[in-house]
């Protein structure tokens, strides 16, 4: 026989297994809502142990909660917080109801061990209710809200780590190329020399304004709508209890937590969330440019550009012997890919708002938390398993260099477009290089042209300036 307790509520009954701590309304959202087989996050799961647990201690404070359910509620929280019970969140990250079913989820486990705390059975709600006693104060339009901006802090400041990571990781590679002279392209042609290292301190430039992205979002996600409860307006919730519950927040999750100025707004209006989804593909866009150079600089062996060799993770066929790929430039471009679809759907579910509430809270929750821990767990393998043991081809990159008709770049200011365009045209007819053919025409002398095609001059600013010849 299934072991299973019977729970009655007003739309009917079902039977909730009796080693559960979640209820009645978590098992019908789990009757209605088997959407996606993801589980809600466990930083998610952190943040709505956080604001249950401030809003007890505030209900205390203000005298509207008993001292031993407090006691009981902050325990419960804490445990939660400690990495237990997170098996008991049970409902589906989307959902329909604005977050409703997550909120309740939270209440009954929270409830269902307090209960257990004070020596009572769970699901014996007259004693600890997970309406009554839990949510007192609270409505699920401003707990869901609240615990997320507390989660994408969260998950922003491991963001922040792996992404000065990676930075410093290109940075290092910047100066251990910098003496390492490459063509330059563009429109994937020769175009005119540059540093190896110059092309990886252009990477870290790019991943150091994420990091800026990354901190701006952080000023605005502490100010949340706390309080406003239903519809922002405050009903139920009173100033004292707000004031309290605010303090709580900032003490309980160790960031500065602030109210927001206007509670209607902060409740209807969700544009917030598409700049921290804009933020996030904006910067994924930039480091898939980035392994799309990495990708191209690494091709071959053989027949590909060959210039810098990638580590050697796994092999790349199951039916080509020695073929290894680059898979973490190609796992970055599919997580940028992923990050990209998650922004369209939040875009939407932002704009999809009406009246005093959006709600479709819960996919907008889903996406942003999907794309964090795509590009946390992504830029770390990034750094670890591919750019810091990049090692570059010196040769190759110089064969590249004195066979590119784009050094004629140099002698252009100081022969005319017109002739160093012949020049340019001739070497590539013949296959001959500038210099034997500039030297052949005499448009200028080898120590002349040993100034002005010397590679690494070619990559400073400026001209390069001829001497007299001896």
């Amino acid at each position: 026989m299934v072991d299973t307790r019977t729970e009655t509520d007003a739309l009917g009954s079902l039977q909730v297994p009796k080693k559960s701590y979640y209820g009645i309304q978590t098992l019908r959202a789990l009757e209605n809502f088997p959407m996606t087989t993801y589980a809600l996050d466990d930083d998610f799961i952190n943040g709505l142990a956080m604001v249950k647990k401030a809003s007890a201690i505030a209900n205390y404070d203000t005298g509207s909660l008993d001292q031993s359910i407090k006691e009981a509620v902050v325990q419960a929280c804490d445990e939660i917080l400690d990495g237990k019970m997170h098996d008991q969140f049970v409902v589906d990250p989307i959902q329909g109801g604005a977050g409703t079913s997550i909120n309740m989820n939270t209440n009954e486990v929270i409830a269902n061990r307090g209960l257990e705390i004070l020596g009572e059975e769970r699901g014996k709600y007259s004693i600890l209710s997970p309406n009554s006693h839990v949510n007192l104060a609270q409505s699920t339009n401003d707990v869901v809200p609240t615990a997320f901006r507390i989660t994408v802090l969260t998950k922003l400041d491991q963001l922040i780590v792996s992404f000065e990571d990676l930075k410093e990781s290109f940075n290092h590679k910047a100066e251990e190329f910098d003496s390492l002279v490459k063509m330059g392209r563009t429109h994937l042609q020769d175009a005119i020399p540059i540093r190896l290292g110059q092309e990886f301190a252009a990477y870290g430039s790019a991943v150091d304004r994420s990091l800026q992205r990354f901190i701006k979002l952080k000023e605005n996600l502490v100010s949340v709508n706390m309080g406003a409860t239903a519809v922002g307006t405050g009903l139920n919730a009173s100033e004292d209890y707000i004031e309290r519950v605010i303090d709580e927040l900032a003490a309980v999750s160790n960031f500065p937590i602030s109210l927001a100025d206007s509670l209607v707004d902060a409740t209807q209006n969700t544009e917030f969330y598409s700049d921290i989804s804009s933020a996030l593909k904006t910067s994924m866009l930039s480091l898939s440019k980035i392994a799309n150079d990495i990708r191209l600089m690494a091709s071959g062996p053989r027949t590909g550009l060959n210039e810098i060799n990638l580590p050697q993770r796994q092999p790349g066929s199951s039916i080509m012997p020695g073929k290894v790929n680059p898979v973490m430039p190609e796992l970055i471009n599919q997580l940028s890919f992923q990050v990209c679809g998650n922004d369209t759907t939040v875009s939407m579910a932002v704009e999809a708002g009406q009246f005093e509430l959006n709600v479709m809270g819960p996919v907008i929750f889903h996406n942003i938390l999907e794309s964090l821990t795509l590009m946390i767990n992504g830029s770390r393998v990034f750094k670890e398993y591919c750019i810091d043991g990049i090692t570059a081809n010196s040769d190759t990159m110089e064969d590249y260099v004195n066979q590119s008709v784009g050094i004629i770049t140099a002698i252009n200011p100081h022969v005319g477009y017109e002739k160093a365009s012949a020049v340019a045209k001739k070497a590539l007819e013949s296959g001959r290089s500038v210099r034997d053919i500039t030297l052949e025409e005499n448009i200028l002398s080898e120590q002349q042209l040993d100034q002005l095609l010397d590679p690494f001059a070619m990559t400073s600013p400026g001209i390069i300036e001829l001497t007299q010849d001896e």
